[in-house]
């Protein structure tokens, strides 16, 4: 991979990392319910899980779909079903310091699990693996570490975002305002799914 080649990798990565999508719309709902720390876990999990997500595509996960078209739509299913309990999730968050009773963060796991189901991460490593993956695994490991190591802090700036609005949200109303409005954006990613 050539020197400019890379450049524009990590330009690739940070533009599809710090835009708005499904991930970033609830790390800065995480932000305002949990605050930073608390959301390292979610933050991480995004981040390996789709840096382990764009090496298995460059390795032809890609494939299974095109060869077996059913695998795709299934896929598609899962993800809306999933992003529509999210969203509920979201729009149902308990205010700031709450407690467990208002309920708990994503987990590391639960992170990078999501990314199997995110339309934008898929779109992000099938674009990344045709784009900048000259063939064989080592420029495969170069999309996928340039992706882990550009998306963590792309990430965090959504995280900061929303921990910065937290003050704003220990009134009752606002909150609801908020969840509901993250939640609302949550549903409305969901838009280019419904046309793939």
């Amino acid at each position: 991979m050539t020197y400019d080649i890379f450049l524009a990798l990590l330009s690739f990565a940070f533009v599809t990392s710090i835009t708005p999508g499904p991930n970033n719309l609830m790390l800065m709902a995480s932000g305002a319910n949990f605050g930073f720390r608390r959301t390292l876990p979610h933050m991480f999990g995004i981040s390996l899980g789709h840096g382990l997500m764009v090496f298995l595509v460059g390795l032809g996960l890609a494939g299974i779909f095109e060869a077996f078209p059913p695998a795709k739509l299934a896929l598609k299913v899962l993800s809306v079903a999933y992003m529509l309990w999210l969203a509920w999730k979201i729009a149902h968050a308990a205010a700031p310091g709450a407690g467990k009773a208002g309920g708990m963060p994503m987990t590391f796991l639960q992170a990078a699990a999501f990314q199997w189901v995110n339309p934008k991460a898929w779109a992000m490593a099938l674009g990344a693996i045709s784009a900048y993956a000259s063939g064989g695994i080592g420029s495969v490991l170069i999309v996928c570490v340039a992706f882990s190591f550009v998306n963590l802090p792309s990430i965090s700036v959504w995280v900061l975002a929303g921990e910065q609005v937290r003050h704003l949200l220990t009134e009752k109303r606002r909150l609801a305002v908020f969840n509901w409005t993250m939640a609302a954006l949550l549903v409305a990613s969901l838009w280019p799914v419904l046309h793939m």
